[in-house]
């Protein structure tokens, strides 16, 4: 008859990562008066995104001018934002140990870089003549946007409430 292990205190999984001095200090290195500056900044280019897209479906439906020149306002505004909010949540990423240590984090960096790519590719098709522009690249490069948006939005949250990344007290 085989014998029955039994898994003792030794036998169980160590999260390395987890074992690693720094890894509970998350707290933010980039504040104003313990408000950490992405988390403040990102608002922005996220209504930007919403608001080029809003733009552009009101130009397609009324042909009214305003709303292409809208749409390459909000598209520039919150491209050049985007990176403010970018290199402020860069410089989270690299200066504190306990979210470089993170895979998480490492993911909403690289998802959020390509939304800036996205971003500035929908800024830079409307400056050649951003009335041409909205239809129907523009609108579709909006719209995908705003998807990222959505999701590098979700992500980035869930860093902050699960994890509590760049908040003043790391998980315990």
């Amino acid at each position: 008859m085989p014998e029955e292990k039994v898994e003792t205190e030794s036998d169980a999984l160590i999260d390395p990562i987890g074992e690693m001095p720094d890894f509970n200090k998350t707290e933010s290195r980039m504040a104003l008066a313990g408000h950490p500056i992405h988390a403040m900044s990102v608002a922005f280019p996220v209504a930007l995104t919403f608001c080029t897209l809003g733009a552009d479906v009101f130009y397609w439906i009324t042909g009214d001018l305003f709303w292409a020149r809208a749409a390459v306002w909000a598209a520039g505004t919150g491209f050049v934002l985007g990176m403010i909010a970018g290199l402020s949540g860069a410089a989270e990423l690299l200066l504190v140990s306990g979210i470089r240590a993170r895979a998480p984090a490492w993911t909403h960096f690289i998802i959020a870089v390509t939304l800036l790519a996205i971003l500035g590719a929908n800024w830079g098709h409307r400056l050649s003549g951003y009335e041409a522009a909205v239809l129907p690249y523009g609108l579709l490069l909006s719209g995908l946007s705003v998807l990222m948006v959505m999701f590098t939005g979700w992500h980035g949250g869930k860093l902050v409430f699960d994890y509590q990344l760049g908040t003043s007290k790391g998980k315990s």
